[in-house]
């Protein structure tokens, strides 16, 4: 080899690229999980979600990081969290409630949202099929529509004699909620009248009107915002010895009389498969919202008995749990 074709074979050598060269660094996805409630209260959904999750596969603080944020029952954070989480540039919002999904709606069109909701999205106009939502939404949906009349049935058989109900609405529930549970009292022959709150400072005069206008049970709409107050709505229950009923069996573990309805727990546990699916590369429009699975029945005999309240045999023979 002359000095010219040496130095030739040496400048290209030089110039190449290497054969080795540093693996690139793998993206840890983030999921942001929002919550209408606290960290106590939300506790249970946080942990069937993230339970959902190691069962797929995933491992917190390895394979993917959660980013937290808790309404602690005040809906007027939602939009202000929802944007934190937007500015975390995570990669799918998993979230409750149509006040935290319509905050959504408004922050994000890009960032793939995953929600438990307790009725029809397509009647509240968040997506236009539950087979194609489209858009970056997508999970799954009870239809309260269609529980409330089972779930005012259920309250007539265990108190016979029941003629008049409170229906106890948080301003935000939707009028078809509202629309569906005056109509379905009326398709069993109760009278019901309902009793709207805004904020907690006006749950006991709700109590106090129930009362005083002699309606014999109470019945609580569902509301992210009222499950984030359970403890104090199960308390004025108690003090004005009101049989209330709930729809999930959360309100009754923690000392409630009745409830009747998916389970919450069993809801958040299979919004990890969406995410699951999300994180690998699914298009969330393309994802159907699902139904819920199971509902149940759940009855706390302590509760009816420190109200004096006889629960028929054959209602209890149909629950699922009865808590004694």
């Amino acid at each position: 080899m002359d000095r010219r074709t040496f130095f030739t074979a040496a400048t290209a050598l030089v110039g190449a690229p290497p054969f080795i060269t540093e693996a690139q660094p793998v993206k840890v996805p983030r999921i942001g999980f929002l919550s209408n409630a606290d960290p106590t209260t939300g506790a249970s959904q946080l942990e069937a979600f993230r339970r959902g999750l190691r069962e797929l596969g995933w491992i917190d603080g390895q394979t993917f990081i959660m980013e937290y944020r808790w309404a602690e029952g005040r809906p007027e954070r939602l939009p202000g969290l929802v944007a934190d989480l937007v500015r975390a540039k995570v990669d799918v919002i998993v979230l409750s409630g149509p006040l935290a999904i319509a905050a959504a709606q408004n922050e994000t069109k890009t960032i793939p949202v995953v929600f438990v909701l307790l009725v029809d999205p397509v009647t509240m106009g968040f997506v236009p099929s539950l087979a194609r939502p489209g858009g970056n939404m997508t999970g799954l949906a009870s239809h309260f529509e269609e529980l409330i009349t089972k779930q005012l049935q259920l309250l007539k058989e265990a108190l016979p004699g029941l003629s008049r109900v409170a229906l106890l609405r948080h301003s935000e529930v939707t009028s078809s909620i509202l629309t569906a549970a005056e109509s379905a009292a009326r398709s069993l022959g109760l009278v019901a009248r309902t009793l709207t709150v805004t904020r907690e400072s006006e749950f006991e005069s709700a109590f106090k009107a129930a009362r005083n206008d002699r309606l014999g049970a109470m019945h609580v709409l569902p509301s992210p915002y009222l499950g984030a107050q359970r403890a104090r709505l199960i308390a004025l229950a108690a003090q004005y010895r009101l049989p209330a009923f709930y729809e999930f069996k959360i309100f009754v573990q923690d000392g409630g009389l009745m409830s009747y309805g998916p389970s919450v727990d069993d809801l958040y546990g299979r919004s990890a498969s969406y995410v699951n699916r999300i994180l690998k590369g699914a298009n969330p429009g393309d994802l159907a919202i699902e139904r819920p699975a199971r509902f149940e029945l759940v009855i706390n005999l302590k509760t009816a008995n420190a109200l004096g309240l006889t629960i028929p045999k054959a209602v209890l023979l149909r629950a699922d749990h009865v808590i004694q």
